[in-house]
């Protein structure tokens, strides 16, 4: 099968399937460039509450294909950007991980809000191996999840850690069984479907350092009414309505 992002929808959950069998989901030239423009069309998309990055198969994606970039644009330039362009999609992201999850796979997961994972994943950051300086935005992003001495363990060494080391250093958010990760990812989905996407995108926001947006969000919020609406369900003992959405 070639090198492709598959993408589908489905009650208002986005999946994003990294899909290179024959190289462990390795992210080719084209497979970098083509996510930023993914994710602008699914961050337009209304119907699109919820979007979940994972992997073809049992692997979630083994880094850069090296031989796809060589001698071509600048393979970090071309990471950053699809890494950048997840960390900003305004809605929530998931990672579901099963398999490696190393080097450019890394910088994925990590630009997601969350990560899910099954047991026996690997994880890695492995600049160290090549020679490579890791990007000053993608270290960041790593320090903020893990803190900086785990950050300065798995730049250092590029070894491997396991799904366990992972969930206690704070990588992930939750370690599943096998043969459970797809299902409690949907159910999660589906949960963050139903809340209010009002309070989702003002936290994501304010969870990522903006801070100069506090009134944006109390005007955004008392237009939408979704606060009287979630007031009230809870009284009534209902599910609200909320009305407000992603792009006005």
């Amino acid at each position: 099968m070639d090198a492709a992002l598959l993408h589908s929808v489905d009650d208002g959950v986005a999946t994003v399937v990294i899909s290179h069998p024959a190289k462990r989901n390795a992210m080719t030239a084209a497979m970098w460039r083509a996510l930023p423009e993914l994710l602008d069309a699914l961050s337009a998309d209304r119907a699109v509450r919820v979007l979940v990055l994972t992997g073809a198969g049992p692997t979630f994606c083994a880094g850069a294909d090296i031989s796809s970039l060589a001698g071509k644009e600048d393979p970090q330039a071309l990471a950053v950007l699809a890494e950048e362009a997840l960390a900003a999609f305004p809605k929530p992201t998931i990672a579901a991980v099963r398999g490696f999850c190393v080097g450019g796979g890394s910088q994925l997961a990590a630009a997601c809000d969350l990560r899910f994972a099954e047991e026996g994943s690997s994880f890695g950051v492995t600049p160290a191996r090549l020679g490579i300086v890791y990007p000053a935005s993608s270290t960041r992003r790593l320090v903020s999840l893990v803190g900086p001495a785990t950050a300065k363990y798995l730049l250092y060494s590029a070894e491997l850690i396991g799904a366990e080391h992972a969930l206690r250093a704070g990588f992930l958010d939750e370690l599943l069984p096998a043969g459970q990760l797809e299902g409690r990812v949907a159910e999660f989905a589906r949960i963050l479907t139903t809340r209010s996407q009002l309070t989702q995108a003002a936290a994501k926001e304010f969870a990522d350092g903006r801070s100069d947006r506090a009134a944006h969000w109390a005007a955004e919020a008392a237009a939408s009414g979704d606060t009287a609406e979630g007031v009230a369900a809870f009284l009534e003992r209902r599910t609200p309505a909320f009305t407000w959405t992603a792009g006005g």
